[in-house]
């Protein structure tokens, strides 16, 4: 079966760097933390008191008051970055066969801020079972793919997959096979994550993830820093338009890079630790390049999971050393999670933005907050530290990694 090629069309973003995809790229180069005291809630009494928060957001900007009511700020922040991305694309709506384009999104958590607020509302009452009729489809997860597909009448493939931090890399994935087998022409996919509220935070907070460093917020997301403490928790959305590259180029589109390769695997190790020799993070980077049918000579980029956390940056600088060997030093590597925090369910669809921008502007964005080298890492890796590298990106790498232990990896090429 001779497979189909995959391209992006689209690009969509909604980040704690900016509301738009130029906002969000200029933050990236030019090194600007997206990290604040919070503001969604009275953080005074929890051990940490920051987030990277998305900023000057009104979602009555984008939804009338009635929409509003019905969607949880997770699916909001998917209908804006997703319609982002459709507007980029491009198309002309009455010439679309719907039924070969679908939605497929990635949300790690969903809905938490309703369900919190449901749930306490409900304990603080008299035991009356009083609830909201729209609480249920404002929580689950898939009813941010549901609504996208009502609001353009894609007819396709409609889900969401659902694997932590992974999760929006998942649906990347599985986007690209059902275009690759000649399922779909057109499907929007992405992630969105609004987990910054008292249960986000306490709950984080609580398994000891998060960084404490509340006097610095702005350098707390310090990947591969010998005093990294803890990640920093993001919040937004990333949307990327993958179709068919005959297709796209049929209707004169604008290709941004090809999507060439995806791999998954499993840590099957601990609930939230990585594996400590970084074996799962290896067998999907492998698996990655396999699917791609490329040699690990050919990646020019690597945008890493790099979570600022003591254990995770560990494992994966060492599955890249094995897995690239000698050209492991000679490749770019940056975590902009230094500057977004971690958006959990929506990081992979921000990061392969950031792998897709970069190989458009032949740049790659730093790895912020460098401040005190770690002797657990080999000097001869380039993290980019500090600020942007112009370089030739032909080819780049996202790794994402969640809780469960689920790795996944996309890989994006300039178009020939």
């Amino acid at each position: 079966m001779q497979l189909k090629r995959v391209v992006v069309t689209g690009l969509g973003a909604l980040t704690p760097l900016g509301n738009d995809i130029d906002s969000y790229w200029n933050g990236l180069s030019n090194g600007v933390s997206g990290a604040g005291p919070i503001t969604r809630f009275d953080a005074e009494k929890f051990k940490t008191r920051f987030a990277c928060e998305v900023k000057n957001y009104n979602p009555q900007d984008y939804f009338d008051r009635k929409e509003v009511r019905k969607m949880d700020l997770f699916t909001q922040y998917a209908m804006v970055s997703s319609g982002q991305a459709m507007e980029d694309a491009g198309f002309d709506l009455e010439k679309i066969d719907t039924k070969r384009a679908g939605v497929i999104w990635g949300s790690g958590i969903g809905g938490l801020k309703t369900f919190q607020d449901e749930v306490v509302g409900f304990a603080g009452g008299d035991g009356t079972p009083r609830f909201n009729p729209f609480f249920i489809p404002k929580m689950i997860a898939d009813i941010s793919a549901g609504l996208i597909s009502i609001k353009y009448g894609f007819n396709g493939p409609n889900f969401v997959t659902v694997s932590a931090c992974a999760s929006a890399t998942n649906a990347m994935i599985d986007a690209m096979t059902y275009i690759k087998l000649g399922k779909a022409d057109i499907i929007i996919t992405g992630g969105s994550e609004a987990a910054v509220t008292e249960a986000g935070i306490g709950g984080f907070n609580a398994m000891k993830a998060l960084s404490e460093s509340n006097d610095h917020p702005e350098t707390a997301s310090r990947p591969f820093d010998k005093d990294r403490n803890g990640f920093v928790l993001g919040e937004g959305s990333g949307a990327l338009i993958l179709e068919e590259y005959e297709h796209a180029k049929a209707r004169g589109a604008k290709i941004y890079a090809e999507l060439i390769g995806g791999g998954m695997s499993a840590d099957a190790h601990h609930i939230t630790a990585p594996h400590p020799e970084g074996l799962g993070a290896y067998s999907v980077m492998i698996n990655a390049l396999d699917d791609a049918g490329i040699t690990p000579e050919e990646v020019d980029y690597i945008n890493v999971h790099g979570t600022s956390t003591p254990l995770g940056d560990v494992s994966e600088a060492m599955a890249i050393e094995r897995v690239f060997g000698e050209h492991a030093y000679k490749l770019n590597i940056s975590s902009t999670k230094s500057m977004t925090g971690h958006l959990l369910g929506a990081a992979g669809a921000i990061e392969a933005i950031a792998c897709v921008k970069a190989i458009e502007n032949q740049l790659v964005p730093p790895t912020i907050n460098h401040f005190t080298d770690d002797e657990q890492f080999d000097p001869r890796l380039n993290f980019t530290f500090n600020k942007a590298q112009a370089r030739e990106i032909n080819v780049a790498l996202s790794n994402t990694f969640g809780f469960g232990g689920h790795n996944t990896s996309v890989i994006f090429r300039k178009l020939d």
